[in-house]
């Protein structure tokens, strides 16, 4: 298992907590130990519109020169131009997988392989199954082009911040009616534990899906600060062999963030807990 970092907290989405350039980010987060970076396409870091071939090239070599992977992307939903790939707006829909076609494009780029797909949201007037079916066909059409750049799809479940993939079952059921080898599954704690549920339940049933994890401990502080159980959650990807990031995102919801105290805090806690697992084969 490999440790990534997501530059939420680094940046100035979605809130305006202390914001560094990439530049700096990529270098504080290589500092910290991070096998992996997951970042956000977002401004000021990585808004695909924003990034010229140069500038491309440019971010590659900073995570070349750092010794640190690009372990997945994932667009910003909401706000603005919208990027709901379930709105009852066609024009929003189209935007929304051009604009998901552009993060697939810049990760490739950058030499990531994975990128995170958030399944929108019902908007009042919609049924849900007509939301279902829209953002099912986005991600039938995406696809095929994320396959093409050898890039990975991953399923999430957001609870705490849409209504259409919310749980479990969710994720599992639109994989399956996708149906394509580059659509795979993730989680983030934070929204299990929003849902009072057993992180490392997800991880059994996601099971050989399971392809990217987010760790974060309720109220998006570092993992074994809050209530989550997470020795149990590192347990269970043991259990199965997983061998992918895990990515921390955290500490981006308030504006008395101080960033690299929570990257050090959060690698220092999971780094604990894989060394327990590893030393005794079950936890306790």
């Amino acid at each position: 298992m490999k440790l990534s970092f997501n530059t939420w907290v680094y940046s100035s989405f979605p809130v305006w907590v202390p914001s560094y350039p990439l530049s700096e980010t990529i270098e504080r987060i290589a500092a910290v130990g991070y096998d992996g970076i997951e970042i956000g396409a977002a401004a000021p870091h990585a808004y695909p519109d924003y990034l010229d071939t140069a500038r491309r090239r440019e971010i590659k070599q900073m995570l070349q020169t750092n010794g640190i992977a690009l372990s997945s992307m994932l667009p910003a939903p909401g706000g603005g131009p919208g990027f709901n790939v379930s709105s009852p707006m066609v024009e929003e829909r189209i935007a929304a997988i051009d604009q998901y076609k552009k993060v697939i494009q810049l990760c490739a780029e950058l030499g990531g392989k994975t990128v995170i797909y958030v399944a929108g949201w019902q908007i009042y007037g919609t049924t849900r199954g007509e939301a279902w079916e829209w953002s099912r066909e986005a991600l039938r059409t995406l696809a095929p082009v994320a396959r093409d750049v050898g890039i990975t799809l991953v399923i999430e479940p957001t609870s705490a911040d849409s209504n259409l993939v919310d749980d479990c079952d969710d994720a599992l059921q639109m994989m399956r009616e996708v149906d394509e080898p580059n659509v795979k599954l993730m989680f983030d704690t934070y929204h299990v534990l929003y849902r009072n549920e057993v992180a490392s339940d997800y991880v059994y049933r996601f099971g050989k899906d399971l392809h990217h994890v987010h760790f974060a401990d309720s109220n998006r502080l570092p993992p074994g600060e809050g209530k989550g159980d997470f020795l149990s959650v590192v347990q269970a990807l043991h259990d199965i062999k997983y061998d992918g990031y895990i990515a921390m995102e955290i500490g981006y919801d308030r504006r008395d963030s101080n960033p690299d105290a929570i990257a050090r805090r959060a690698y220092k806690n999971v780094k604990e807990f894989l060394g327990a697992i590893e030393r005794n084969g079950r936890s306790s």
